[in-house]
């Protein structure tokens, strides 16, 4: 009986233990912290961690752009940034509605009152009471005290604020690109942009909400701000050469799919003719570049732009 009694309560032990996301915060410059997300589907393996979450240190707090897919995620990443600095979080910037981009910020509502800063669109999809993909994914252990936490300040043009004694300038791109409201960060003396998932590296993007003409507009955007270093949504190149994938993809699934329009192919059929091979050995290829040519004929068949 002791011994069943000793199993039991090893059992409830390990299985009440959070799940351990390993974290390192990467910094790149002495403002600039980010932990950067696994290249993989959201899994109980790796309890969501897929997308890149940073810190911006102020004079007297923290800002954060993008908080992860759980409440214990946001939590390990700021267990980790107090040993750097344990100051508290002033704001939460969410950068668009994808869920694996904001569903850590109950834990920073919950103990600094964070203000949450998001498109404006925000709060028309979601609500205290939404269940997410994500939530619906994973486990109740890992989603534990995870909810969706609607945005207190709603950006519906180009703001400028001061926080904590830097200048963020919120730029909402007002088209679909990688989703309904994009919304890019810029700290322009710093020379800093958080480009949201308008820009991925190292991995195949998704526009199942978006647009390839909004991804090709959105590119230019950020190509034309000065900024040393871009943090994509997903992905670890911060440097010049960050948006280079983005653009060549889009690029050539526009010029593609629109030769294949002209050569009358059907729409049934170009998701196997317009292949984009060169990307075919890049993560998430399988799951989303059949499903981005069949959404780019849609959008391209009767396209009258350059």
């Amino acid at each position: 009986m002791l011994k069943k009694i000793i199993s039991l309560t090893f059992l409830l032990t390990f299985y009440a233990q959070a799940f351990d996301f390993n974290l390192k915060p990467v910094k790149l410059s002495d403002e600039l912290y980010c932990f950067f997300g696994k290249l993989e589907v959201p899994s109980e393996e790796n309890a969501g961690n897929m997308s890149n979450s940073c810190y911006v240190k102020g004079n007297n707090s923290y800002v954060v752009v993008d908080t992860g897919s759980n409440y214990e995620f946001a939590k390990q990443t700021y267990e980790a940034m107090s040993k750097i600095a344990k100051l508290p979080v002033e704001a939460v910037i969410v950068s668009h509605e994808h869920d694996d981009h904001f569903l850590g910020n109950g834990f920073f509502k919950d103990i600094f009152n964070a203000k949450i800063i998001g498109p404006s669109t925000f709060n028309d999809k979601y609500n205290s009471n939404s269940k997410t993909r994500m939530m619906s994914l994973l486990s109740e252990d890992i989603m534990n005290k995870t909810r969706v936490v609607p945005v207190d300040v709603k950006i519906s043009e180009e703001t400028t604020m001061t926080i904590s004694g830097k200048e963020f300038t919120f730029i909402p791109l007002g088209f679909k690109a990688h989703s309904a409201q994009d919304l890019v960060i810029y700290l322009e003396k710093e020379k800093i942009l958080f480009a949201a998932d308008v820009i991925m590296n190292g991995r195949l993007n998704s526009t199942r909400d978006g647009s390839v003409i909004g991804m090709l507009k959105a590119v230019d955007l950020v190509k034309s701000k000065d900024w040393k270093i871009l943090v994509p949504g997903h992905g670890f190149d911060t440097s010049e050469t960050a948006p280079n994938e983005t653009e060549q993809y889009y690029s050539l699934i526009k010029q593609r799919v629109m030769k294949a329009v002209e050569d009358d192919v059907g729409a049934a059929e170009v998701s196997n003719i317009v292949l984009m091979e060169e990307f075919k050995d890049m993560p998430f290829y399988d799951v989303f570049n059949k499903r981005n040519v069949f959404d780019a004929y849609s959008e391209l068949e009767f396209y009258d732009g350059e």
